[in-house]
């Protein structure tokens, strides 16, 4: 997990890593809302949709119990 003081930096720290490991990059992942909320950028590949779906669907489930 990683905190950034602003948006920016969290995004393009985001890109950089997602771009140059060899790693499933799933989020960023919004906490502290009272529903699930996820967000994709313009640029999310048809996997990233996938993943932010399914951690959506996730946080749903965890809240109904």
């Amino acid at each position: 997990m990683f905190i950034f003081p602003d948006l920016n930096t969290g995004n393009t720290t985001y890109k950089a890593v997602q771009r140059s490991a060899d790693l499933i990059s799933i989020g960023p992942m919004l906490q502290g809302m009272r529903k699930p909320v996820n967000d994709l950028s313009r640029g999310a590949l048809v996997d990233d949709i996938v993943y932010t779906i399914a951690l959506t669907a996730i946080q749903a489930s965890q809240q109904q119990q």
